[in-house]
């Protein structure tokens, strides 16, 4: 990795850190629902991650740089489950484990669909 793609996978993580406040913010302020706004970008950036994949002009750094700097900061696995955590102590385990195979299932779904509008878009 050059000196110059390094400091892009920096500046892009703080960069996705930063929307992932924003856009997890904004929807809760919309939408007041525990786990809302972790939901939208874990998979607005599953998503994202396999639009930028499926382009097939895009270099492998810059792949790098967008999807694990950009959307690495932007999604959030921990979040998820120190939600997934929470609800299931405070006694919800049905709808928990329903909630975790079907936002599994959406994730893999959305970045299935992005990888494929990139291809179709590329």
């Amino acid at each position: 990795m050059t000196p110059a793609l390094f400091l892009a996978l920096v500046a892009a993580g703080a960069l996705g850190a930063v929307a992932r406040a924003w856009v997890g913010a904004s929807v809760l302020r919309r939408w007041p629902r525990r786990g809302l706004g972790t939901l939208v970008v874990n998979l607005t950036g599953a998503f994202l991650l396999g639009l930028w994949a499926g382009l097939p002009q895009v270099p492998v750094g810059w792949l790098e740089v967008a999807g694990t700097g950009f959307l690495g900061a932007f999604t959030t696995f921990s979040t998820w489950m120190l939600e997934a955590t929470a609800a299931w102590r405070a006694g919800s385990r049905g709808s928990v484990a329903a909630g975790l195979v079907a936002t599994l299932v959406a994730g893999v779904a959305s970045a299935a669909l992005g990888f494929a509008l990139g291809r179709a878009w590329g």
